[in-house]
């Protein structure tokens, strides 16, 4: 509808293009994930959440950085991604890697999920044109003076950039099951 396309707000086009996503293709593809899936270990060393413990993390991170399970970027996009910025932003609850009750399961993850992107994107969507231009503050450190409109698209990517992620590693999880037990470690190739 053309009078609806010009009617619609900056807010609105940030907002809806993640939650166009988020409800299309992102949050179905997590339908289903099970527990063997969240903390599969495509690699070893992985770094992941750890019942009791919480979840791996270094600063400076070791090199190579690890590969992660599914249950650490999950935490990483609830925590980091979404409820702390959630807190600042726009009042929701406290929200850091130090305190988080990370989940020890796929379901409970996937409602924290739900929860953060539920405040993270009701936030947003109360910003005003005005509100999109004010710079985003202390609370994203170095990068204060960026405006609240490149922290939308910034959170933006990050939720599509993780969420591809998460899928290939639960295409990764599928496709491995299928391959017999003996064939599962083959050697790499010889050089020649």
């Amino acid at each position: 509808n053309p009078l609806k396309a010009r009617t619609m707000t900056w807010t609105t086009r940030l907002a809806d293009q993640l939650d166009v996503h988020w409800r299309n293709a992102l949050r179905p593809r997590l339908d289903g994930l099970t527990d063997a899936e969240y903390f599969w270990e495509p690699v070893p060393g992985c770094w992941t959440v750890r019942p009791g413990i919480g979840i791996d993390f270094a600063h400076p991170p070791p090199q190579p950085e690890p590969f992660t399970t599914i249950a650490w970027r999950l935490a990483h996009v609830i925590v980091g991604v979404l409820a702390a910025r959630s807190h600042y932003h726009f009042g929701g609850p406290p929200a850091d890697y130090r305190s988080w009750p990370y989940a020890t399961d796929a379901d409970t993850a996937l409602v924290q999920l739900d929860e953060a992107y539920h405040h993270w994107i009701t936030g947003v969507r109360t910003l005003t044109h005005a509100g999109l231009d004010q710079p985003c503050g202390p609370a994203e450190g170095p990068y204060a003076e960026y405006s609240m409109a490149e922290l939308v698209l910034h959170i933006n990517r990050e939720m599509i950039h993780h969420g591809a992620e998460i899928a290939c590693i639960r295409d990764l999880y599928v496709h491995t099951q299928l391959i017999p037990e003996s064939l599962r470690s083959c050697p790499p190739p010889k050089e020649e």
